[in-house]
């Protein structure tokens, strides 16, 4: 299934990753901080397929599905 850029509130993933990554550098690894970096500059298909590769499900983030 393709889903079309526009219809992904990258805000929401973003902010979501940011959360994800913070946690990460706190409570697991300290590293986290060059991924967060990453995310925080990240283009938006970077993003998705940084999420992606993080197993977050990108459905939750298409707009105008309440999940």
């Amino acid at each position: 299934m393709e889903i079309d850029l526009d219809d992904i509130d990258i805000e929401k993933l973003r902010n979501d990753l940011i959360d994800y990554y913070t946690s990460a550098m706190f409570f697991a690894s300290p590293v986290a901080l060059v991924d967060l970096t990453m995310v925080q500059h990240a283009s938006d298909e970077e993003l998705v397929r940084i999420a992606i590769s993080n197993h977050f499900n990108i459905l939750n983030y298409v707009k105008g599905i309440k999940r």
